[in-house]
């Protein structure tokens, strides 16, 4: 049992760790940068240690100082939450070397799972269905032009290294794929230091279907079933749900079992994200693992009654998972909804400032993941995700009712924030269909634009 953990991260999801190492009574260590100096992960932590400047790069980015606060303060673990550190592999090996837990996979698996196109021949080779697309890295824009010949169009442009919607373009025409490609290496080069390439059939308007799953050390994997995370805006979700109520159960089920051999493929351990996107006729490719908790995780909690940060800790210490996969239950809807400050008028340009007056919205089955407050200064340096609204209902139309009611409550001066904007989605009437796409926020932003 891990008696101290140090977590390399900020704002809500550090808050959220410190809240259940609490709960099993471990101590925590924060880390902040200067401006953070009196946010909340800050106030609850048992110690704190200031690790650099403003930007990231000086602070929750900065290895060697989170590595020091952590011998510093003679921390066991160290959890990283998600974003910054979370999935850098060199990060996870000097956590090794230092025999300091990292709450997360091994160094290799962070590695294999973050070069895409290392992590689609490890699939391809485990039986796991992959989008169509090039055998290995693409060099240069003449072999993309002649890959894109053979696959077929629409195609599109990946980053190897990539992630966040970054080193990626979309190609409809031949004419459009040796520029596509440059500019795509381009951004990759500047984004990720590396310019390697890979192509892949583009799935027009796809869903994007993503499986949690976990495994220990003990090579027990399992799935805690699925989630709907197609609202999105230049590929950052936006609002999730679990579960998927409008696919065949024998969807799911092959969902499952392509996500579990895709744990057993790279022995994986402690919790991760096996993403796929899927088309009208419900078919599926797994395009990414994210070898990390998500921001989402909230809704699978809601449905499984698991404690999923709970969960990591529990893996890292090397703990068999104490359960069967038919012991977790599916039980209600789960809706997540990203509250950023930032202005949907201004093409969601952030919105850093001080918080004037708040009120959170409250009761049975609302919960409020955030760390903001009234009178505190949201920086200009950092994501512009400020709280997470999460409802569960017993059915999908429940979950809605809550997820809408919550939205009207909620009040936020000071800073303009998307509540107005995740109102109207969930309003639409193709969202409260469940008929909706990876495109549903750009067709929506098109009909107000023609109003």
């Amino acid at each position: 049992m891990f008696t101290k953990i140090l977590i390399a991260n900020r704002g809500e999801i550090a808050l959220r760790i410190i809240r259940a190492c609490q709960e099993l009574n471990i101590l925590t260590v924060a880390v902040y940068s200067i401006c953070d100096k009196d946010s909340l992960h800050v106030k609850f932590a048992d110690e704190a240690v200031c690790i650099g400047n403003n930007p990231s790069s000086d602070s929750y980015l900065n290895i060697n100082n989170i590595l020091q606060a952590a011998i510093n303060t003679q921390a066991e673990a160290i959890h990283p939450g998600f974003g910054f550190l979370s999935e850098n592999a060199e990060f996870a090996r000097q956590c090794e070397q230092l025999n300091i837990k990292f709450i997360g996979p091994q160094a290799d698996v962070i590695n294999l799972m973050g070069d895409k196109n290392n992590a689609r021949q490890t699939m391809i080779k485990a039986g796991v269905k992959v989008v169509p697309g090039s055998n290995g890295i693409v060099r240069n824009k003449d072999d993309a032009y002649a890959q894109a010949k053979l696959i077929g169009l629409p195609i599109i442009i990946k980053a190897s290294a990539g992630g966040g919607g970054k080193g990626m373009r979309i190609a409809y025409e031949l004419s459009q794929v040796k520029d596509c490609f440059e500019k795509a290496q381009l951004e990759a080069k500047k984004a990720f230091n590396s310019d390697e390439m890979y192509i892949e059939k583009y799935i027009e308007n796809p869903r994007h279907i993503e499986v949690q799953v976990m495994g220990d050390e003990y090579h027990n994997y399992f799935h805690l079933f699925e989630r709907e995370c197609s609202i999105q805006r230049n590929n950052q979700k936006m609002i999730e749900e679990a579960p998927v109520e409008n696919i065949n159960d024998s969807t799911k089920k092959a969902l499952y079992d392509n996500a579990l051999k895709a744990c057993q493929a790279v022995n994986y351990t402690n919790l991760g994200t096996v993403e796929f996107v899927m088309d009208k006729e419900e078919n599926f490719y797994f395009i990414e693992m994210n070898t990390r908790i998500q921001v989402e995780h909230p809704i699978t909690e809601e449905i499984t009654g698991l404690d999923l940060i709970k969960m990591q800790i529990l893996i890292a210490e090397n703990k068999k998972i104490p359960f069967k996969q038919e012991d977790i239950k599916c039980n209600g809807h789960a809706i997540e909804m990203r509250i950023n400050a930032e202005d949907p008028k201004n093409n969601f340009a952030p919105c850093p400032g001080q918080i004037k007056a708040l009120h959170f919205p409250g009761g049975k089955g609302i919960r409020i993941d955030s760390a903001i407050f009234q009178g505190y200064t949201i920086p200009p340096y950092y994501d512009s995700m400020i709280a997470k609204v999460i409802v569960h209902g017993r059915d999908r139309d429940e979950a809605l009712e809550k997820a809408i009611r919550s939205l009207t409550e909620i009040d936020i001066e000071g800073v303009k924030t998307n509540i107005d904007f995740q109102l109207d989605i969930l309003l639409n009437e193709n969202f409260l269909d469940n008929k909706y796409n990876t495109s549903f926020i750009q067709e929506m932003l098109k009909e107000d634009n023609n109003v």
